[in-house]
């Protein structure tokens, strides 16, 4: 298996998340004796965020490529980002780095073509539901991405700011988010709800949303023990 190098940080708990559910999965795929090596670089999500909202991609981009640099030091032969929304300069980042990128938003959009979905809800931070850039690769081929109502996208934008990226759980939040995904379901006619925060399935977690999930950090995971290959 080749060296995995994770760009972290992006928040800390699905950092946490990302590293428990790719190591075990290795240990039971490959062996109980076996555990990949991999290396993580932790970034400040504030500062993608700060970037972000001034869109000063430039910089962003430098600020990544300054991380995937460390990791490919370390030995990395295969990236990937932790959080959806630094995804904003995939592009950028791959044309100025060495090795392959792994994006968690073209794994997640060629899931849903193997489901056979065409209109799917987004939720994440307002920079994911707002940008065209998680949206293209699934117009592209046909497939509707549906965002909350605007009031709903400002009440999602500050709860993943304020609560999720410091690993605060509440379940007034989670019902909350419960109910918007629910109204999508009902007025918009969504067939499956886009999980677009690697800190999501954290809030989540043995809830039952009222439509399918789609976990973009599962799927992830799943694409990069094939390019790992």
């Amino acid at each position: 298996m080749k060296k995995l190098g994770l760009i972290g940080g992006t928040g800390p708990e699905s950092t946490l998340l990302y590293y428990r559910k790719f190591v075990y999965e290795a240990n039971k795929r490959i062996g109980d004796t076996f555990f990949p090596s991999l290396t993580i670089e932790s970034i400040n999500v504030y500062d993608v965020l700060t970037m972000c909202g001034r869109k000063d991609y430039e910089a962003l981009t430098k600020y990544l490529a300054k991380a995937v640099g460390n990791l490919v030091a370390a030995g990395a032969e295969v990236v990937a980002l932790t959080g959806n929304t630094p995804h904003i300069v995939f592009n950028e980042l791959q044309s100025c780095t060495k090795v392959p990128l792994v994006s968690i938003i073209e794994s997640t959009c060629a899931e849903v073509q193997t489901l056979g979905l065409k209109k799917v809800g987004l939720v994440g931070t307002r920079f994911t539901m707002e940008g065209d850039f998680f949206k293209r690769p699934f117009t592209e081929v046909g497939i509707q991405v549906v965002i909350p109502h605007a009031d709903e996208v400002d009440y999602i934008a500050e709860k993943i700011h304020d609560e999720l990226e410091r690993g605060i759980i509440k379940s007034q939040t989670r019902d909350t988010f419960t109910a918007i995904i629910g109204r999508m379901y009902q007025d918009e006619g969504i067939e499956a709800i886009i999980l677009g925060c690697t800190e999501l399935p954290l809030l989540f977690a043995g809830t039952e949303l009222p439509v399918k999930a789609l976990d973009t950090v599962d799927i992830h995971i799943e694409t990069l023990f094939k390019a790992l290959q």
